[in-house]
C-alpha cells in the first residue's frame, strides 16, 4: 500500500506528530510511506500544486498528520486543504485518516474539522488517532499507535469507513436591508475584525448594517489588509516574553488595536467548514498570547454569511472560543433566514452586555478547556513563564488537591452513610445539612 502523509505541521520533519508516523513507518515495512511536508512549504505549493496532486493521485491512503492549533488544524493545512479542494481533484474512493498530537485540548473538532472536508473530496474516511504529546515515549502509547493502524487496515481491506453526512445545499444567502446610521453621536470602541473580500458584498452589507444599529462606535479591521508575514510556527519563542519571532509587528497590533477595546466582532462568510484559511492564520497568530485569557469578561459577536446551521461542529467551535476565553457570546447572526432582525438582535444584545458587564458562569466548554490548560500551565511553567505568571495573578491554579476542609468533609459524610445504621437514623438530615448555607443565605436576603 502507498500511503501519503500530509504533514500539516509548520515544523516539517520537526513535528512531533510525524515521530509517530516514522514509528510506524518501521513497524510495518511493507507499506510506502511518502512524506508531503504540506504545512512547511505552503507558500511553495501556492504557486506549484501539481506535485502534492500528483502524490495525491498516486496514494492508496492519504494520512493527514498535525499538531492541534486552536480547535482545529494548523492555518497551513487549512490552506493546504482550500488548494485541494479547489484544484478539482478526483480523489473519490480513496481511504483517508488523520493523526494528531495534542494535550487534548478541543482535538475532537480537530478532527471533525478534517473528516469533514475528506468526505467533501468524496474520501472513505476511517477514524483517525487522537495522541498526546507524549504518548509514543510510553509502550502503552506505542501500543495504541500500532492498533489504530492496524484498525486502518482492517477498515481498507473490508471497506469500513465512517458513513458521510447528507450533502449540503448551497447556501441561500438573505439579502441584507441597507439601514442608515441614525445621526446621533456614538460613543464608545466596537471592533469588527473580519478577511471580507471586496466582492464579498453581502458579509459587507451585514457589517453595515450593524454598524449602522449598534447604538456604540466601531472600528472596522481586515485581516486581509494586514501584512502577516506568515502563520504560527509552534516555535515558542514568544513562551517567555510573549514576543512572536515574525517581525511583522503583529503581536503589538493585536493587543493595542483589538484586545482593548469593549467587545469584537468577527466577520465571516463559512468556507470548507471553517472560518476560512486566513481567518486561522489570524487565531493561530494570537498564540503570542499562549494560554493566557487576555480578553476574560469582554463580550463577543458575530456576523456570518453562509449555511452555518448545518456546521455543527464550527457552531461548538464557536462556543468554545468564547468559554475558554471567559468572553459573553452575545449572538451569531446569520444571513440564512431574517438576516436584518438577527443583526439587529446582536447588536442589541452586545450593547446590554457592554453596558451591564454581563458575564455569565463558564459551561462545561469553558470549565473543561481550562482545566486541560491549567495542568498544563502548571507542568510546563519552567518554559511557558509569562503564562505562568498570569494564572497565578487571575487565581486559574485551581486545584482541588488544595481543597483539605472540603476533602475532610466528604470523608467524614462518607463515613457516616457508609454505616445503615447510622444512615438510617439521620433521616433527611444529609439534604437539610446540604441546603442550610443556602437557607442562610436567603434569609439574608431577606434583610437586605
Amino acid at each position: 500500500m502507498h500511503i501519503l502523509v500530509i504533514n500539516g505541521s509548520p515544523k516539517g520533519e520537526y513535528s512531533v506528530t510525524l515521530q509517530t508516523v516514522l514509528y510506524l513507518q518501521k513497524r510495518y515495512p511493507a507499506h510506502t510511506f511518502e512524506v508531503l511536508h504540506a504545512g512547511q512549504r505552503i507558500a511553495s505549493l501556492e504557486k506549484d500544486f501539481a506535485p502534492a496532486l500528483a502524490a495525491a493521485a498516486s496514494a492508496d491512503l492519504l494520512l493527514f498528520s498535525y499538531p492541534v492549533y486552536t480547535f482545529l488544524a494548523p492555518s497551513q493545512l487549512h490552506r493546504f486543504i482550500e488548494l485541494l479542494k479547489a484544484s478539482g481533484a478526483d480523489l473519490a474512493g480513496k481511504f483517508a485518516t488523520q493523526i494528531t498530537t495534542s494535550k487534548h485540548f478541543y482535538d475532537v473538532t480537530a478532527h471533525r474539522y478534517v473528516q469533514d472536508n475528506c468526505q467533501d473530496l468524496g474520501l472513505k474516511y476511517i477514524r483517525g488517532l487522537s495522541a498526546d504529546m507524549d504518548d509514543l515515549l510510553s509502550e502503552k502509547g506505542r501500543r495504541q499507535a500500532k492498533d489504530f493502524f492496524e484498525f486502518v487496515l482492517f477498515g481498507m481491506e473490508n471497506d469500513v469507513y465512517e458513513p458521510s453526512a447528507p450533502a449540503q445545499q448551497a447556501p441561500v444567502c438573505v439579502p441584507v436591508s441597507r439601514k442608515d446610521a441614525s445621526g446621533e453621536e456614538k460613543t464608545g470602541d466596537v471592533v469588527i475584525v473580519t478577511d471580507c473580500e471586496k466582492d464579498n458584498t453581502q458579509l459587507r452589507a451585514m457589517i453595515d448594517r450593524f454598524c449602522a444599529v449598534l447604538p456604540l462606535k466601531t472600528r472596522v479591521v481586515n485581516i486581509r489588509e494586514y501584512p502577516l508575514r506568515g502563520g504560527c510556527l509552534g516555535c515558542f519563542n514568544c513562551a517567555v516574553s510573549g514576543k512572536c519571532v515574525y517581525k511583522d509587528g503583529f503581536d503589538e497590533f493585536l493587543r493595542n488595536d483589538i484586545q482593548k477595546t469593549q467587545a469584537i466582532v468577527y466577520a465571516f462568510t463559512v468556507r470548507d467548514h471553517s472560518m476560512g484559511a486566513a481567518f486561522k492564520k489570524y487565531d493561530d497568530r494570537q498564540f503570542c498570547n499562549g494560554h493566557r485569557t487576555v480578553t476574560m469578561g469582554m463580550p463577543m459577536g458575530y456576523l456570518v454569511s453562509g449555511s452555518y446551521s448545518s456546521e455543527m461542529n464550527l457552531q461548538a467551535v464557536i462556543e468554545a472560543r468564547a468559554q475558554v476565553g471567559g468572553n459573553y457570546l452575545a449572538g451569531v447572526a446569520t444571513d440564512e433566514r431574517e438576516p436584518d432582525a438577527q443583526i439587529d438582535r446582536l447588536a442589541r444584545t452586545l450593547a446590554y452586555a457592554i453596558a451591564h458587564s454581563y458575564v455569565p458562569p463558564q459551561n462545561f466548554y469553558g470549565v473543561g478547556g481550562m482545566k486541560v490548560f491549567r495542568d498544563l500551565i502548571w507542568i510546563m511553567q519552567g518554559m511557558m513563564k509569562a503564562d505562568h505568571k498570569f494564572y497565578k495573578a487571575h487565581g486559574q491554579y485551581d486545584f482541588p488537591q488544595k481543597q483539605w476542609k472540603t476533602m475532610l468533609k466528604m470523608y467524614l459524610v462518607g463515613a457516616l452513610i457508609s454505616s445503615p445504621r447510622i444512615k438510617a437514623k439521620m433521616g433527611n438530615a444529609m439534604n437539610e445539612g446540604m441546603l442550610a448555607p443556602y437557607k442562610k443565605m436567603l434569609e439574608q436576603t431577606d434583610k437586605d
